[in-house]
């Protein structure tokens, strides 16, 4: 199955159906073919709404999920994105096609060469990646307009809340099991954080730390 127009037709009727409303994001994950960071034989699902495992023991995030949290970062042009959590750098890719930069962080060294790889294959020259513990968030390239977290925390990491520009927003799951957590929107403002909650969802748990692969 090819990324085609009536592919990506039906593809974004999908989102549509899921909340996905916002044109911009739309347009994004329409440009983005997701087959392209999906390896092996779970490449002919790419189009399905659904998670998929890759490498490290860790998931591509399904389509509406990626749809629904990017929309919910309301990103504009001229912004600096932060990422937690590369993966197969699906996320980050739309990221890409709505901010100015996108910086992502991952613990696995060898998910971070294969999305670089990736980037570069599919033209992509304004996502800057990184093999850290994303936990810490990167202090070197703060403060950013949009923080976005693929892994669920207890709460939200002090770190990454200082580390977020004033009028800036942050998306992340938060849960202490991976059974039951909510996917939240934390807007930072002079004088503290307003917090919102967006929906019910299931990720990996934000580990400290690098990974051994």
């Amino acid at each position: 199955m090819t990324f085609d127009a009536p592919t990506k037709m039906q593809f974004v009727y999908a989102l549509r159906s899921k909340g996905i409303t916002d044109t911009r994001v739309l347009t994004a994950m329409e440009q983005v073919d997701r087959a392209a960071y999906i390896k092996g034989v779970f490449a002919e699902r790419a189009y399905e709404d659904m998670p998929l495992p890759i490498a490290c023991g860790q998931t591509i995030s399904q389509p509406s999920v990626v749809g629904l949290m990017t929309q919910a970062l309301n990103i504009s042009p001229r912004d600096k994105v932060l990422e937690i959590g590369t993966g197969s750098g699906y996320q980050a890719a739309v990221l890409s096609k709505l901010a100015r930069r996108v910086y992502t962080v991952d613990r696995f060294r060898s998910l971070v060469h294969a999305a670089r790889a990736t980037f570069e294959q599919q033209g992509i020259s304004n996502i800057t990646t990184f093999t850290a513990d994303g936990s810490h968030g990167l202090i070197e390239q703060a403060p950013f307009d949009r923080i976005l977290l693929t892994a669920a925390a207890e709460d939200p990491p002090g770190p990454l809340l200082a580390q977020l520009r004033v009028g800036g927003i942050m998306v992340l799951p938060v849960g202490q099991s991976d059974t039951v957590q909510s996917l939240i929107r934390v807007t930072r403002h002079e004088h503290g954080y307003d917090y919102d909650e967006l929906r019910s969802v299931r990720f990996v748990p934000l580990l400290e730390g690098l990974g051994q692969e």
